[in-house]
């Protein structure tokens, strides 16, 4: 069993599929396919299934998956402890987050308290973020909600209060506080690109007793302009809208807090450049928690 057949297998156990693995790794199909079947050989069971166009993992698929993951985290570890010693202590830094506004303002200020940091940052959705840790592939992750994996520690950074935005001159403006059910009959605008956020606002929606008629989806600069158009209402963190400057109000019959999580690999070695970051991004929203809560 050799490294390169491992990476190969944990190519195709991530996409699913053998031609795009195969692209992805830039070999020939039939090579690939020609090394999985080595693998299940030296093995004696089957590593996938076939289902339809795609393939999916078998139960000992799942299993060596698993192993696999750690072997090359432990890998990219020794790599990182044998960096940490021939002066990497300023290593790039990569974490990936599933909305921007996540890290806006905190890594300004970091950069300001630690001039050196060297910090690639990446866009991607809660599941890319889990898969990406647990490849090895980036430090840390923040997500909502949390990722919960037992391959990976996270912690809460966050229990966000979700508000009614509204025009200004909406009938419910003004009210200290709002059921939801009072805007099932208003249009609505989604924010767009953010797939975990629009099944939290949906699920709040249909506890609410309607599902809401989704009029735009648009991204958080251009809903706020079409919010202050009337032409609909809106599901936002309450820290947006103060940044955004929208009319809103707060929701009183049922809990619409969204939790923001940080996230890392179990069991992995962290630069002191990771864990500088990953303590000051925990610190600086412990110490903004009230942004995020409606009083």
């Amino acid at each position: 069993m050799e490294l390169l057949q491992l990476k190969y297998f944990q190519t195709v156990a991530y996409t699913e599929h053998i031609s795009k693995a195969a692209e992805q790794l830039r070999i020939a199909q039939p090579s690939l396919s020609l090394t999985i079947k080595r693998l299940e050989d030296e093995l004696g069971t089957s590593l996938f299934h076939r289902k339809g166009r795609h393939i999916e993992l078998s139960p000992s698929g799942r299993i060596l998956l698993k192993h696999v993951n750690k072997i090359f985290t432990a890998i990219e570890a020794a790599k990182m402890e044998i960096q940490s010693q021939t002066e990497q202590a300023a290593r790039t830094i990569k974490i990936s987050i599933s909305n921007p506004r996540f890290l806006s303002g905190l890594i300004s200020e970091y950069i300001a308290c630690h001039p050196g940091a060297k910090i690639q940052q990446g866009i991607g959705s809660r599941s890319v973020i889990q898969t990406s840790l647990k490849k090895g592939e980036l430090d840390l992750g923040i997500a909502g909600p949390p990722i919960a994996d037992e391959e990976i520690e996270s912690c809460v950074l966050v229990d966000e209060d979700i508000v009614l935005a509204l025009p200004s001159g909406h009938k419910l403006a003004g009210q200290a506080a709002v059921s939801l059910s009072q805007a099932a009959n208003d249009p609505f605008i989604a924010l767009a690109n953010n797939e975990e956020y629009r099944s939290f606002t949906m699920a709040l929606c249909e506890r609410a007793g309607f599902v809401p008629a989704i009029n735009f989806e648009l991204d958080s600069g251009l809903l706020a302009e079409i919010v202050k158009l009337d032409q609909g209402v809106a599901l936002l963190p309450v820290s947006v809208c103060r940044k955004l400057n929208l009319t809103y109000v707060k929701i009183a019959d049922m809990d619409s807090t969204y939790t923001i999580g940080l996230s890392w690999l179990k069991d992995r070695h962290l630069p002191p450049a990771v864990i500088e970051l990953r303590d000051f991004i925990i610190s600086y929203f412990q110490q903004r928690y009230e942004a995020y809560k409606v009083y």
